[in-house]
């Protein structure tokens, strides 16, 4: 039996984890397609077999990717704000479901998450506690703190969030401007688009390749891009959007510049960021999980 004294089986918990962390839909409304076909099961039962078989059956396959995760050379972090009802603090209070994902350019990929009650750097630093090597995240200050304290592993900034304030910027001008090839956002993108050109041209390249073409191609438009932005930062003014995307650049600099160091280290942190999108689609329509045990069971889960 799969759980003792329980009428459920295999099968019908396969389809429970399908509906919910495949397909994305709230469990009481499996609950629902079940009375209509006269099969009458509590949504609180069907809950606690969830949480039941994720820690007695997944959880062991959690814990030895855990062991496999620090066999890698780069693992990707973010993290993403949920709701969980019943965790004694006031209605409302943030939690948050981190993700951690090995290197995009490594072979054999895989996603873990972990439920946190919180976003501070202890969680980040206690989680990746046996791994060495490559942290590549986006410009929050929590992995900075790792990369300070640990000697053996360096942080890497993400290209995407990067390119992200100028393209913003692109997009909210006029498609007919005639001065906007001229402006600093447009300059900037087109340097980072260029980059993105090259590292897509070096998607099948071997390690040693991917390395000596980086250094050929891509590092002097590294240097030309902050050479760049340092000389145009004190004629655009600081809380403009075009300036607020050049301080962040500035700012993430050292970060940015670390996937010239190492052909395994990709330019940007995307692959996390679709390793969370199954969570962040579920959460639009369950809107909050109940209880801890219910987002650490979630977290094995997906």
């Amino acid at each position: 039996d799969l759980l003792r004294n329980s009428i459920t089986t295999a099968s019908l918990m396969a389809a429970v984890f399908n509906y919910k962390f495949v397909n994305s839909q709230p469990i009481h409304r499996m609950v629902q397609e079940f009375e209509r076909q006269d099969v009458h099961i509590p949504t609180q039962n069907v809950c606690r077999w969830v949480i039941e078989c994720s820690n007695r059956y997944l959880k062991r396959i959690y814990d030895r990717l855990k062991e496999k995760l620090f066999e890698y050379h780069v693992v990707h972090a973010d993290e993403t704000p949920v709701e969980v009802r019943k965790d004694g603090r006031p209605a409302g209070s943030k939690s948050y479901m981190w993700v951690y994902r090995s290197g995009a350019l490594e072979s054999n990929p895989f996603v873990l998450y972990d439920y946190q009650k919180t976003r501070k750097a202890d969680h980040p630093i206690e989680f990746l506690k046996g791994f060495k090597g490559y942290c590549l995240t986006d410009g929050y200050q929590v992995y900075h703190t790792i990369d300070r304290e640990r000697d053996d592993i360096t942080v890497a900034g993400c290209w995407a969030h990067a390119r992200r304030g100028f393209a913003d910027v692109i997009k909210a001008s006029p498609k007919d401007d005639p001065d906007l090839p001229e402006s600093v956002a447009y300059k900037a993108l087109q340097i980072i688009q260029t980059m993105y050109r090259y590292e897509k041209a070096y998607a099948d390249k071997s390690a040693e390749e991917r390395k000596n073409l980086r250094t050929r191609e891509c590092a002097p438009l590294v240097d030309a891009f902050f050479a760049y932005l340092k000389a145009e930062s004190q004629e655009v003014a600081e809380k403009s959007k075009t300036g607020k995307a050049i301080a962040y650049c500035l700012n993430q600099e050292k970060y940015l510049r670390v996937f010239l160091s190492d052909p395994m280290v990709p330019m940007d942190n995307n692959a996390a960021e679709r390793g969370i999108r199954t969570f962040c689609l579920g959460k639009h329509n369950w809107y909050m999980i109940d209880t801890v045990s219910g987002a650490e069971a979630s977290a094995i889960a997906y």
